[in-house]
């Protein structure tokens, strides 16, 4: 967690704050607000997240609360300590890249630790049981009207920056919490069904399952492979299938977590 948020202070301070380009959330409110008195963007991190620690505390546990503000405290001090060290380029397009990247990774951080650096994920959980939205939607409403109030504030042009920031560091806090080698659940049904596992657990290295299941259609029995790869093993898997029965039913899921059981690769010739 104190890499993260050191990392997010690096990506604030070193990228996004000089060039007047936000992100979403607590973060991006601080921004403006730090623009528009002049104070230090640190100050107002720490103090729009403390309401927002004290409803997590309520709501959600005193572990949480406690890392998030140890999270956010880290943070604010990065920013302050960094505030007057030269910004890394002066381009506003390299700065929502690369200030995208590093703000996502250490954000994606702190929570894979327990911790977070916004508030507002806090209210979204909140919101989403007594209404009809998703956490992820009311965080995206939240959003669009943070990023669009940049384009009054810093320009239009900074605000659309501030879209492809926000977007790049989305997709680097998924990358950080599910990893780079996401694993995916195979269910496969075939009349060669034996021949199939053999072969993935052979030339693949790989456990397998069978399972027992009925054809909706035809009443008849069937055997189901199920099995859990890796994203590198998905192309090698379809050829295993291929080769043996190319009217196999083949169905291939994303898994964000996998733990205990065989999933440990077997070694292969």
């Amino acid at each position: 967690m104190t890499i993260g948020a050191a990392l997010v202070a690096l990506g604030l301070e070193e990228f996004l704050i000089p060039n007047a380009i936000i992100d979403g959330g607590v973060v991006g409110i601080s921004i403006i607000t730090s623009h528009l008195s002049g104070l230090p963007v640190g100050l107002f991190l720490l103090l729009f997240n403390l309401p927002f620690l004290f409803v997590g505390y309520k709501q959600i546990g005193k572990t949480f609360a406690f890392s998030t503000l140890y999270s956010v405290m880290i943070m604010s001090i990065g920013t302050f300590l960094l505030h007057s060290v030269p910004p890394a380029t002066v381009d506003p397009l390299l700065s929502a890249v690369f200030g995208g990247i590093i703000v996502g990774l250490g954000v994606g951080m702190v929570i894979r630790f327990g911790g977070s650096l916004d508030g507002t994920e806090i209210v979204a959980i909140l919101f989403s049981k007594k209404m009809p939205f998703s956490v992820g939607e009311v965080v995206m409403f939240f959003n669009i009207f943070i990023l669009g109030s940049a384009g009054f504030v810093f320009g239009w042009d900074h605000a659309m920056y501030s879209l492809i920031a926000y977007y790049i560091a989305f997709k680097l806090i998924d990358i950080t919490l599910e990893g780079f080698d996401e694993s995916k659940a195979v269910w496969i049904i075939s009349a060669h069904s034996k021949d199939i596992g053999d072969a993935i657990v052979e030339r693949l290295g790989r456990g397998v399952t069978y399972l027992k299941g009925t054809g909706g259609f035809s009443g008849d029995s069937k055997q189901v492979i199920w099995c859990v790869i890796t994203r590198l093993e998905e192309a090698k898997l379809k050829s295993i299938v291929d080769g043996f029965d190319p009217n196999a039913f083949l169905a291939i899921g994303n898994i964000h977590d996998v733990k205990g059981g065989r999933f440990k690769k077997k070694d292969i010739h």
